[in-house]
């Protein structure tokens, strides 16, 4: 590896200012207007050519973006005007590494100013070294990437069935011709069941009947109920965070709605931020949740959810949903999932939103025979499965890139030493 020069960030690159547009002078285009958040838009012109990198300037601080097209840096934003001859995608990662929203200067809204970053003292290595390092965190990245991808698609499938069979009722069906007929045919009698192999009910004639208390069309068979009648409505609690014993590293999953929130585009949950202790499940009477147990975010925001990879619990902000009706966790995840604004519609609050249990226990719904929800978690079974896989292997591979990063952009990891 070659020696690593040490300079001043302004001397590997010049930052400048971004540049002003309004939502109304934008007019839409295909080049991406980046502002402190990354891409917020898309506009006819663009201010400079791809590849570039831009950081947040005021707001959002710091955070960094590579850009491979042409683009319209936001006045919210500072972009690299000058490489200096180095390459773009060590510079992003170099810049996403560097703790910036430290050199806050504003005094209402943070801001960051170029003129401090430029005075950071630096090293910088040789431009093969910074194209080996940018090459292989890229390739972390695009693994990651790729995997959300896949999860996104398996997700869509499941969601599609499901809204197949249990919104629009067209969940497959033999409607069992007379038996002489199928002894003919050299079938078996089905008497009328789910069938993977039949016809959509609702749209292939299966009856439907109208329901006065949901006041719509059911599949015949089929019940009203509430959501309660999927599973188990529970609660939980803070332990007083006055006391430390109350909390620890290694003691049972302790979820809060800020947890959820960073968990967002993900199914699957296994932990929070912090743990509870022994003494802090006594001290607050928390009770211990089952692995497959639906979380539903009850309040500050209402609507976050997830699935329990393990046994854990929760804060005070969840309702959630305790698999132990015969309805599993895939069916009961969805059903919520569906019933969301109704849910939000019977929120009430004056500092926050909230939805308590009583009124979940009023939110009606369509209940389907057994085998049909059985037949569908059977379906979707090795989705989740593949969903969790998924999720797993990229929070390893965001742990791995995120140590990685600031060992190799001070040179205490070499690109060689992790490929050995």
């Amino acid at each position: 590896m070659s020696k690593w020069v040490k300079g001043k960030i302004g001397e590997i690159l010049t930052l400048q200012r971004g540049f002003d547009i309004t939502k109304k002078t934008q007019m839409d285009g295909l080049y991406p207007v980046v502002s402190s958040s990354g891409v917020t838009s898309y506009h006819n012109e663009f201010k400079v050519k791809g590849p570039g990198v831009v950081i947040g300037r005021k707001g959002t601080l710091g955070t960094a973006f590579y850009i491979e097209s042409d683009f319209w840096p936001h006045d919210t934003s500072l972009w690299v005007k000058d490489f200096k001859g180095n390459d773009p995608k060590y510079i992003f990662y170099y810049l996403k590494a560097l703790p910036l929203a430290q050199l806050d200067s504003g005094s209402a809204n943070p801001t960051l100013n170029r003129n401090f970053v430029h005075q950071i003292d630096t090293f910088k290595p040789a431009l093969e070294d910074q194209i080996k390092i940018a090459n292989l965190l890229s390739s972390l990245d695009a693994k990651i990437e790729l995997n959300n991808r896949n999860n996104a698609e398996l997700e869509a499938v499941a969601k599609t069935l499901y809204d197949y069979w249990f919104v629009q009722f067209d969940f497959p069906f033999d409607f069992a011709p007379c038996p002489e007929q199928r002894r003919r045919e050299g079938k078996p009698f089905s008497n009328g069941k789910p069938d993977a192999n039949s016809k959509p009910y609702k749209s292939s004639g299966g009856k439907m009947v109208y329901n006065p208390t949901l006041k719509r069309e059911i599949p015949e068979g089929w019940i009203e109920g509430t959501l309660e009648d999927l599973g188990q409505i529970v609660g939980g609690s803070t332990p007083s965070t006055t006391e430390t014993d109350n909390f620890c590293r290694n003691g049972t999953h302790w979820i809060t709605p800020n947890d959820l929130s960073d968990n967002q585009g993900k199914k699957f949950i296994t932990r929070g931020a912090t743990d509870v202790s022994e003494v802090g499940i006594k001290s607050a009477k928390l009770k211990k949740y089952p692995k497959g147990t639906v979380l539903l975010s009850s309040r500050a925001p209402i609507g976050y959810m997830a699935i329990a990879r393990n046994e854990l619990t929760t804060n005070q902000g969840f309702k959630s949903f305790v698999p132990n009706k015969e309805y599993s966790s895939a069916f009961i995840y969805y059903t919520v999932n569906s019933s969301l604004k109704t849910i939000t519609q019977y929120a009430s609050g004056s500092t926050f939103k909230e939805v308590s249990a009583s009124v979940l226990k009023t939110v009606k719904i369509a209940l389907p025979p057994k085998n049909v929800s059985e037949k569908y978690t059977a379906a979707v079974s090795a989705i989740f499965t593949r969903q969790d896989i998924l999720e797993q292997e990229n929070e390893k591979l965001v742990a791995l890139r995120d140590w990685l990063l600031p060992m190799l952009m001070n040179g205490q990891v070499t690109v060689q030493s992790v490929m050995e």
